[in-house]
């Protein structure tokens, strides 16, 4: 019959019998890059025409978010849509482009 103590035996250089194991070092997600989706004013479009596509093409904006947007559009020259991932910053931009409104990207600064 065998000791149970010897069994447990001290590991080398680390008093108490406790094991330590090496981790594989944890990986930290970046933050995905954010995206600013821009509307340019636009000389042709009725404002509520403007306000109307954006609050189909972006459904999370309000009736306020979407009016504010266009009027800083129409009186700087570009208004902020909103700041999102990629993907869904190009679906908003060729979205409004497809019907009839000027829009881009840039990454967020």
């Amino acid at each position: 019959m065998t000791n149970p103590h010897q069994a447990s035996q001290t590991p080398e250089g680390n008093p108490g019998g406790v094991a330590v194991l090496d981790k594989a070092p944890e990986r930290v997600r970046k933050p995905s890059p954010r995206y600013r989706v821009l509307l340019h004013n636009d000389p042709v479009n009725s404002m509520e025409y403007v306000v109307t596509t954006l609050r189909q093409v972006v459904p999370s904006l309000s009736e306020q978010d979407a009016l504010a947007v266009m009027l800083e559009a129409h009186s700087t020259g570009v208004g902020l849509v909103i700041v999102c991932d990629i993907e869904p910053a190009e679906f908003y931009c060729e979205s409004l482009k497809s019907k009839g409104l000027s829009s881009t990207i840039e990454p967020e600064e």
